[in-house]
């Protein structure tokens, strides 16, 4: 039994508490800022190099020890089952080849944990989305992970989520430091020190409230929330208790609040780590880019046309 693994034993002994074994990715949207790429292919399954980005949350959520997902999906979004699917045609061509390497790659998502779905028939917000898991999570606490961003395996962030969920009881978020002149792009966080008895876990802040897309000058710190989260089950009735807010929405962040005003402790993580977020055009470029240029196959000579193309663009050149 590796370290950690002995410490998550002996909290859940000290707490009583079980760990969250299962996860939850809310995937249904629409991705009109990918359009018109999404139209006919989910903006989960958009590659970075030869993986999508939905099986990157799934190895991340794997590698914490969760091997139970449940997709929130919506319309034209099955091919996301698929991915994790296994497909004994190419498998067997790839052998016939003796391509091992690929072999195993293809067969790879299919062993990573089990997959459900359930479909969400009208996007009306995230906690609208999240309540559709109830049936399947039942009261038991679980791991909410955001379908366009995950962190660096080496740097990982849910097991300390995990633990720290498992002895507070409450909620646990996840936040990231940002420039405060960007603070109106994020949700932000109003934070005091963590007790000292959770400190151990690591950089552990306690949560007082939140506020979404303060300007610099209003923003009670440059704390953003990461799209990863850990909650009690009692989450469901916060939600069903939970207004539409502006556009009609229900708002996790708003179920959230409500359990914390009536005595829910909620803390955070703050995470130094690197994280990708390909939410955005741009920022999926990048993630693509930095996650080639790591890589031990391809980086080298990546990394060397990259200088090359931007060397002879800044002279004006064309870069091929």
């Amino acid at each position: 039994m590796s370290e950690h693994s002995a410490n998550l034993s002996s909290t859940v002994a000290a707490t009583g508490r079980p760990l969250a074994v299962k996860a939850v990715i809310p995937a249904a949207g629409l991705a009109t800022r990918f359009l018109p790429a999404t139209k006919a292919v989910p903006k989960e399954l958009l590659p970075v190099v030869d993986r999508p980005v939905l099986q990157y949350i799934v190895e991340e959520a794997t590698q914490a020890g969760i091997g139970d997902v449940l997709l929130i999906t919506g319309r034209g979004k099955t091919s996301m089952v698929d991915h994790f699917d296994r497909r004994p045609d190419l498998e067997a061509r790839l052998e016939e080849k003796g391509d091992a390497e690929r072999l195993a790659a293809v067969r790879r998502p299919s062993e990573l944990a089990e997959i459900y779905t359930v479909r969400q028939p009208e996007q009306l917000g995230l906690g609208h989305a999240v309540g559709y898991a109830e049936s399947h999570v039942g009261d038991q606490p679980f791991a909410v992970l955001l379908g366009d961003e995950f962190v660096k395996l080496s740097e990982p962030l849910l097991p300390a989520m995990l633990e720290l969920q498992a002895r507070t009881g409450g909620v646990v978020l996840a936040f990231f430091e940002v420039d405060p002149a960007d603070t109106k792009r994020y949700g932000i966080a109003s934070v005091e020190p963590a007790e000292s008895e959770l400190t151990d876990i690591g950089e552990v802040v306690k949560v007082t409230g939140m506020v979404e897309k303060p300007k610099p000058e209003d923003a009670p710190s440059n704390l953003a929330v990461l799209g990863r989260y850990v909650l009690p089950g009692k989450i469901f009735d916060a939600i069903r208790r939970t207004k539409p807010g502006s556009g009609g929405e229900i708002q996790l962040t708003d179920a959230m609040e409500l359990l914390r005003t009536e005595g829910t402790p909620v803390h955070a993580i703050v995470y130094r780590g690197t994280r990708y977020d390909t939410g955005m055009p741009l920022g999926y470029l990048q993630t693509v880019v930095q996650i080639a240029a790591e890589r031990d196959d391809l980086g080298a000579e990546f990394r060397s046309w990259l200088a090359e193309f931007v060397k002879a663009d800044a002279a004006g050149g064309s870069g091929t």
